[in-house]
C-alpha cells in the first residue's frame, strides 16, 4: 500500500498533503527532526516520527523505509534522489516532480550554489510560496500518487 513520507522540518505544504492523504485513506509519515514545532494531526493515519538532531537523521529515516510504492514531499534534492533510487516518487513543495530525468542536472546545480557561496558570492534562496505554488503542488501530489497507486503489471517468468 503507497504511504506518503514528508521532509517535515521545512515543508510548506503539511496542510494539503494532509487533506489528500485523508481523501485518498493514506498513510502519512511527518518526519522532523524537532527543530520546529510542528502540531501533531488528531488523525491515526498521520503518525509524527520525531528522529534525533543531526545533519541527515530525518533523510536517513525516510530513506531506510521508503518502497518503490510510495512519495516522498521533499524539496532535499539529495534526499529525493535517493528516494528515486529506492523507485519511490517524490515531489517539492512548489509541486515540482523529481524523476530520474531531472534530478542530476538538481545535483549538480546544487553544488554549484554551494561552492559558489563557499567562496563567499550571494546566492538566493528559494522563492516564497505562491498561491500558484500550492496549486501546482496539490496537482502533482495527486497525479503522482495516483500512479503510485496503480497496480504494477505482474511479468510472468519464463521456465528455462
Amino acid at each position: 500500500m503507497t504511504e506518503i513520507y514528508i521532509d517535515a522540518d521545512a515543508c510548506p505544504v503539511r496542510e494539503e498533503v494532509y487533506r489528500v492523504a485523508m481523501r485518498l485513506n493514506l498513510v502519512v509519515h511527518v518526519v522532523s527532526n524537532g527543530s520546529r514545532p510542528i502540531r501533531p494531526e488528531p488523525d491515526p493515519r498521520i503518525r509524527m516520527v520525531v528522529v534525533e538532531a543531526g545533519a541527515d537523521v530525518a533523510d536517513d529515516w525516510i530513506a531506510e523505509r521508503i518502497t518503490s510504492a510510495d512519495l516522498c514531499v521533499t524539496s532535499d534534492i539529495p534526499l529525493a534522489s535517493r528516494c528515486l533510487a529506492k523507485g519511490a516518487r517524490a515531489v517539492a513543495g512548489n509541486g515540482r516532480v523529481w524523476t530520474g530525468d531531472n534530478i542530476g542536472q538538481a545535483l549538480a546545480g546544487r553544488e554549484i550554489g554551494y561552492a559558489l557561496r563557499e567562496a563567499g558570492h550571494v546566492t538566493k534562496g528559494p522563492p516564497a510560496m505562491t498561491k500558484a505554488d500550492r496549486s501546482k503542488f496539490l496537482e502533482a501530489l495527486d497525479r503522482e500518487l495516483r500512479a503510485a497507486m496503480r497496480p504494477k503489471p505482474v511479468v510472468p517468468r519464463m521456465a528455462p
